[in-house]
């Protein structure tokens, strides 16, 4: 069942979805080789604790960690631990917070560096494909034309996106209805309606779509060729003639 939000609670998920932007930039200042992920995972849970937050990913089905840190061909799922970050990384920081009783989830892919022009190529486009399928975001749509402009985008640029995740309706809870898949046929799927809550996250691939999970966590998503991926994700509110983004990454692009 899809839930639909007030005023009031938009405003109030806005609040939460705020909080993970500025954790997000937060931990992004500390983002530099030589530092291990579990030490940027401390900072982030350390600030949404003292902004009155609760890290949601914590405990989430066994996740040990408040971040998923993912890094280079990690698409998603990266449990903080002893791995250095190097040069020439790409490390994508993916944040669910509840504050007050709502919630908000982002995240945002991080250069490391000088990285390679193939890697900036990537995360630029993989951004844009962010905002293509958040134009979608209106009432009348349906969750494929956010999917299709997702896809289409990704892959007239010689990417292709994951299949097995998807993004997700958001705000009571961290995953509610309906999916919101990265790929899909205009005019099919849920219809979009005001007060709608759904969080928008295409996670891309330099190489194959194919990913693998780690049976070892349970968690971590891999690409199987070990090419590297790209995850940028916003929370989006419908509205009646475009989307209301309700977090933000203004702080993250001023570091």
């Amino acid at each position: 069942m899809i839930l639909l939000k007030t005023k009031e609670e938009i405003e109030l998920i806005r609040k939460s979805a705020l909080l993970v932007g500025s954790t997000i930039a937060e931990v992004g200042r500390h983002i530099r080789p030589g530092v291990t992920t579990a030490f940027l995972d401390k900072i982030g849970e350390q600030f949404i604790r003292d902004n009155g937050g609760i890290p949601l990913c914590k405990g989430y089905e066994g996740f040990p960690a408040a971040l998923c840190i993912s890094v280079n061909d990690v698409v998603v799922h990266g449990i903080p631990g002893d791995l250095f970050i190097k040069e020439g990384d790409n490390v994508s920081i993916d944040c669910v917070v509840e504050l007050n009783g709502y919630v908000g989830d982002s995240c945002y892919t991080f250069p490391v560096g000088e990285i390679s022009p193939e890697m900036q190529r990537l995360l630029r486009v993989t951004k844009e494909a962010l905002y293509i399928g958040l134009s979608q975001c209106k009432a009348g749509n349906r969750v494929g034309d956010i999917g299709h402009a997702v896809q289409q985008h990704c892959e007239k640029n010689g990417y292709n996106v994951v299949r097995e995740l998807c993004g997700h309706g958001v705000g009571f809870k961290m995953h509610e209805s309906p999916d919101v898949p990265n790929f899909g046929v205009k005019g099919t799927g849920p219809l979009l309606k005001e007060g709608m809550v759904i969080a928008v996250e295409p996670m891309v691939c330099m190489g194959s779509k194919n990913v693998k999970f780690s049976q070892e966590d349970g968690w971590t998503c891999r690409t199987k060729d070990g090419k590297p991926a790209a995850h940028f994700e916003h929370t989006v509110a419908i509205g009646q003639s475009g989307p209301d983004i309700l977090s933000s990454f203004e702080e993250i692009e001023k570091l």
